[in-house]
């Protein structure tokens, strides 16, 4: 079946027919929360630990490389989702989210009795790894609760608690920071995180394995393909009596690991450990490319490869996938750019320029959760495109605002632009999804999550790239866009005239900055249109097996 005609009915699981009653509600509730919790465990993890960088430098010392303490942690959950993914889809979601679980909860325990900065960066990768699973593996399971129609219900939830963490995340680390000890940053995951393990253990009930009956799992979007996936729209499957042995591809994860890492890397440290072009950035991406050709060899000749071909094959993940990685890009934008021009060139205190940052996040859970009323009428692709087309209009509008300007026109701004972006991520989420079986979701999943996070270490670089070249275009010499906002944050040291200058020179350099996220949304827009069939193929509810 298409989207135009979903048949959203039941609960996820292989039988289901009809809407599900309130005992099935009641059994998905403790589920429920405990996919909150741990997603709350890897959403308050940045912002949390953000605040309290004086107080670990503090304590540790090694000012000079505590960037890493979010770098190590960033690359350590990108490399893995794609892992976790394939895990996920050959052992089951109960097992591969207990173990990152409780492997980012052994991270967050080893954290707080870090000695140097060298072993809480260390430590903190390890959490990374746990990390990975949690992002992935909670997005996977919530497609697998609930049927089409509700499944923005459990989005939206899960969107809240980032939205939620992105405001009291800075906070509670403020204030465990400022009165506690910074080591209870890492401490206080231990009780959520062991509530949501017991949650799952207790309630989270998966049914049992399945395989393909026969052929390839994935035969392309074309008509043989669909012929070969589909009954009625949905795969064939039969029950596997005995199941036959798992073979893991364990040469393939390795590689897209050491891939990932390099790639990252010179992303991450690019501009800011070294120059763009000397020797380490250029070994790095040298190193990342040849790796990436052979990690190409490995999954091509694998019998179960971690990123199989049809990822990219399928015209729909491809463009989700190009799309939400467009999506990343974008976001760098708001979410690195807008505190700095808050609080140089709006002059406001960094309290206050989180509430202007946080603006999106109250309109973008909210159209989310409304989005199905949209999609279930236009379909998933013409609801991503009005989204998107409504950011890329409030992306180039930024450049326009006046200067100074007041603080409730770029908080106006982020409003809207949450609420577009609400419209576009959600229904590309929830449609390819609904465009595989359960055996693939994880894998799909994982990839959509995948291209997102390297679009944000990618856009980290670039934008920052763009700021400090316009800075050094305006003010002569090395643009530094981090060193200009802390001499800002000391007016008695500036005239007044060269305080104005400098607040024109940030204002210049975010309104570029703000054109080139404008541009990643253009760059989403075309791949939606070029790429995206014009109606998702999703399968019937009966054909798409979930945990109870």
């Amino acid at each position: 079946m298409t989207e135009s005609s979903p048949t959203p009915a039941g609960t996820a699981g292989p039988t289901a027919s009809t809407a599900p009653d309130a005992g099935q509600a009641s059994r998905r509730r403790p589920v429920v929360l405990a996919l909150m919790l741990a997603m709350g465990l890897a959403a308050l993890d940045g912002t949390i630990v953000s605040t309290a960088v004086p107080q670990i430098v503090g304590d540790l010392g090694g000012l000079s490389v505590f960037s890493w303490l979010f770098s190590g942690y960033l690359l350590a959950v990108t490399v893995t989702l794609p892992v976790y993914g394939k895990l996920s889809d050959t052992f089951g979601r109960k097992p591969v989210l207990i173990a990152g679980t409780v492997l980012f909860l052994v991270g967050s325990l080893l954290c707080a009795a870090a000695w140097d900065m060298a072993s809480l960066i260390a430590f903190r990768v390890v959490q990374g790894l746990g990390g990975g699973a949690l992002q992935g593996t909670v997005q996977t399971i919530a497609a697998d609760l609930y049927p089409l129609k509700e499944r923005p219900r459990i989005q939206a939830r899960l969107s809240s608690v980032w939205a939620a963490s992105s405001v009291a995340g800075p906070a509670a680390g403020g204030l465990l920071a400022g009165y506690a000890d910074w080591r209870w940053i890492f401490l206080i995951n231990l009780p959520v995180g062991l509530l949501a393990l017991w949650l799952i253990h207790r309630h989270l009930v998966e049914p049992a394995r399945r395989e393909q009956a026969g052929g390839e799992q994935a035969g392309g979007e074309g008509a043989r393909g669909e012929q070969a996936r589909t009954r009625a729209g949905g795969p064939v499957l039969k029950r596997a009596e005995p199941r036959a042995r798992v073979r893991i591809d364990w040469a393939g994860a390795l590689a897209i690991f050491a891939t990932g890492a390099l790639l990252l890397t010179a992303l991450v440290q690019g501009g800011v450990a070294w120059p763009w072009l000397s020797a380490p950035s250029l070994g790095l991406l040298g190193g990342a490319a040849a790796l990436g050709a052979l990690t190409v060899v490995i999954e091509r000749r694998a019998a179960e490869p971690i990123i199989p071909g049809w990822v990219w094959r399928r015209r729909t993940i491809a463009a989700v996938n190009l799309s939400l990685g467009a999506l990343g890009l974008l976001m760098v934008a708001p979410t690195v750019f807008l505190p700095t021009y808050a609080q140089s060139v709006l002059g406001l205190g960094p309290i206050a320029a989180g509430f202007v940052l946080s603006a999106w996040t109250l309109s973008w859970p909210i159209t989310a959760a409304l989005s199905n009323r949209v999609y279930t009428r236009i379909g998933f692709r013409l609801t991503a495109v009005l989204g998107i087309s409504l950011a890329l209009v409030l992306l180039l509008a930024f450049p326009f605002l006046p200067f100074p300007g007041e603080p409730w026109q770029p908080a106006l701004l982020m409003l809207l632009l949450g609420g577009a972006l609400g419209l576009f991520q959600l229904p590309l989420i929830v449609g390819v999804q609904s465009t595989v079986p359960y055996e693939e979701r994880g894998t799909t999943t994982a990839s959509v999550l995948f291209c997102r996070q390297v679009g944000q270490s990618l856009g980290a670089a670039l934008f920052g790239a763009v700021a400090n070249g316009v800075l050094a275009a305006r003010l002569g010499g090395t643009g530094d866009l981090d060193a200009l906002a802390r001499s800002l944050d000391d007016p008695g040291s500036l005239t007044a005239e060269a305080t104005d200058h400098l607040r024109r020179a940030v204002d210049a350099a975010v309104d570029y900055v703000y054109l080139g996220a404008a541009a990643a949304a253009a760059l989403a827009l075309l791949a939606l249109l070029t790429l995206a069939p014009r109606r998702f193929p999703v399968l019937d509810e009966g054909d798409r097996r979930g945990p109870e």
